[in-house]
């Protein structure tokens, strides 16, 4: 689902730019800092940072690790 919503000016053009350099589109923008900025609300008690971090983490595709042979 999709909705509009009226933001401030200088917040749009910070989404803007920043969406450019992160190779996202202005509303993917804004949903993310708003899914980071939930998740530190939830917790805390953690660094924003480690948030950001682990949520970004999270989002990567990775191969299974696989112990060596002893």
């Amino acid at each position: 689902m999709s909705v509009s919503i009226r933001i401030d000016d200088a917040l749009y053009d910070t989404a803007k730019a920043r969406a450019k350099a992160e190779m996202r589109s202005i509303p993917q923008q804004v949903a993310y800092w708003a899914k980071v900025g939930r998740a530190a609300l939830d917790n805390p008690d953690l660094p924003v940072e480690f948030v950001r971090d682990t949520l970004q983490a999270m989002e990567e595709e990775s191969e299974p690790f696989e112990l060596p042979d002893p």
